[in-house]
């Protein structure tokens, strides 16, 4: 017993309670992740290093937690009942931009291109999504908004609003874009009446017949209403065409643009979603009026590659929770993380988890390669592939990782549940489970020179692991029935993500981390482990194996 000095004795802390896990730096944890920043991006190691160390920190989860139980707040009028649609935030959100945008999360590739220059964005953007998401949602915007905007656009603020796109500092005022000193761009795609279909948007567009243009209508989903400037869909009476809607007009007056209500949704709460409606807002013309579709599917390319790399993250923070919980924690007699059962479970989280790392960075890598058609063409196989696969898994993964802590995971003093909240907006935003799905097939279908690049990186693994060579030559017969059977579309992209998972983990990974994959995923029956719960096959991976897997996913070196 310990005393105040007072007379009154307190209890001493209760013993098997694991410490707290803020003062990890989570790159350095991370032997997979430094492995692959050392591989393709060397020159961005310190710079990783030095974000992961202050994300690891209790400031950073202290900020996170903050801006979650904070959401934003929408005042749609003044004091004086002017009309002011104005969204805001808590100081924690703000801080947290700021030191994102510091990192170059939204724009380095754009800003600074070099070889690399995407997987070490992509490096940052996953430490990122360990701690907090809402924040990363317009950062992703702007990040995939600035190619499209640099390609197709040729009116006299382009320059201005790029050059304030791919600035490193956070500037949050309500001033016209072009005299701030940065800025961040959102999205308005979907309506009440279609979602996904949005060929069957009603939102129009008038040409002005000074370059400009009058949108009028509605957008379901206005993703981060607080941007400078946001990109929507609209129809011309040529076709759907894809438009640049600034927040403020050149002149400084509020656009026409009315937030009816902020979205109270399940996750990603310190963010703001919006419904809103357009009257004749002033917009500028991003491509042809009747390419809005084309125009706008290497954005939403790039968004789904984030998809991919953020639901990594959020399974990487919550197999880290789990662990480090479980090596802390004695439970009838032993540490948890030693006994049989949960070993196994903790094992087949890191393959996952480290799996989902390894098709992220391909990813990200494939995005350096968009002057060569191939690649392009590939990724457009690969990643929607990769975003159904991954984002659905960060939904298992979570969930089991919250079950690791038993009672302690389910309460929102560790970031588990909000981790669970979180996972689902990456499957459903940018194309859910059946839309990418069917992308996949369309992408099949129509570049079989996709397909065909697709095998021969494939081929290029084999030989080192015989479930892998299976696997792969099962996937060759299902690429033939992708014309043929769109029912099966979940099956090819499930496979085909699997299949470039493990082709990556041959070339990076140690043996023991691919044989385990290869053993525990792609041996026959081929049976999906989206279909079952976690080490529900703890024979296919060696006791002594597990260890080495669960030891790999975190390393316990404090920051």
């Amino acid at each position: 017993m310990g005393g105040r000095g007072d007379g009154v004795s307190l209890p001493t802390p209760f013993p098997n309670q694991p410490p707290p896990f803020e003062g990890h730096n989570l790159f350095r944890a991370d032997p997979a992740l430094q492995e692959a920043v050392a591989r393709e991006a060397p020159f961005a190691e310190a710079a990783v290093d030095a974000w992961g160390a202050w994300l690891g920190s209790g400031e950073a989860y202290a900020l996170a937690d903050a801006a979650n139980r904070n959401p934003p707040q929408l005042r749609p009028f003044d004091r004086g009942g002017e009309r002011i649609d104005r969204v805001e935030f808590h100081p924690a959100w703000h801080e947290l931009m700021r030191r994102a945008m510091a990192q170059g999360e939204h724009a380095s590739p754009w800003s600074h291109p070099q070889p690399g220059a995407h997987v070490a964005r992509a490096a940052k953007y996953y430490l990122h999504a360990q701690v907090e998401n809402g924040t990363q949602c317009p950062l992703t915007m702007t990040f995939a908004a600035s190619p499209v905007l640099a390609r197709e656009m040729a009116a006299p603020p382009l320059g201005e609003l790029l050059a304030r796109m791919h600035a490193s500092d956070y500037d949050p005022r309500d001033l016209p874009f072009a005299a701030k000193s940065s800025a961040l761009i959102g999205m308005g795609m979907t309506e009440r009446q279609g979602g996904s279909d949005v060929r069957s948007n009603t939102t129009r567009a008038e040409p002005l017949g000074d370059g400009t243009w009058a949108i009028t209508g509605h957008k379901w989903f206005f993703s981060a209403p607080q941007c400078d400037a946001h990109l929507v869909l609209a129809q011309t009476g040529r076709g759907l065409g894809c438009f640049l809607l600034p927040r403020l007009s050149p002149d400084g007056r509020r656009n026409a643009i009315r937030i009816n209500r902020l979205k109270d949704k399940l996750g990603n709460r310190s963010n703001a979603s919006s419904e809103v409606e357009f009257d004749r807002a002033l917009a500028w013309a991003v491509g042809e009026p009747d390419r809005g579709i084309s125009t706008i599917l290497e954005m939403v390319g790039l968004t789904r590659l984030d998809c991919v790399i953020g639901s990594a993250g959020i399974m990487r923070a919550a197999l880290c929770w789990a662990i480090h919980f479980a090596r802390h924690r004695v439970a009838f007699g032993a540490r948890l993380a030693g006994q049989p059962l949960m070993l196994a479970v903790l094992a087949d989280l890191a393959l996952e988890s480290e799996a989902s790392l390894m098709l992220a960075l391909r990813l990200a890598r494939g995005a350096g390669e968009a002057a060569d058609a191939r690649a392009r063409a590939l990724l457009r196989v690969i990643a929607p592939a990769a975003k159904f696969w991954v984002c659905k898994r960060a939904l298992a993964v979570t969930g089991e990782a919250m079950e690791a802590l038993g009672g302690n995971g389910y309460i929102e003093e560790t970031p588990l549940a909000r981790l669970y909240r979180e996972a689902p907006v990456n499957s459903i935003w940018e194309g859910s489970g059946n839309v990418v799905c069917l992308d996949v097939v369309r992408a099949l279908v129509r570049e079989r020179e996709a397909a065909e690049t697709l095998q021969g990186e494939l081929r290029e693994a084999r030989g080192t692991n015989r479930f892998y060579d299976e696997f792969v030559e099962t996937l060759e017969h299902l690429l033939h029935l992708a014309p043929n059977d769109p029912a099966q579309a979940r099956r090819i992209a499930a496979t085909i993500a699997l299949a470039v998972s493990a082709s990556e983990l041959i070339r990076h990974a140690p043996g023991f981390i691919t044989d385990a994959f290869c053993a525990s995923r792609l041996a026959p029956p081929f049976r999906t482990v989206a279909a079952s719960a976690f080490a529900m096959d703890a024979d296919a991976v060696p006791t002594a194996a597990q260890r080495r897997i669960v030891e790999r996913a975190l390393v316990s070196s404090g920051s």
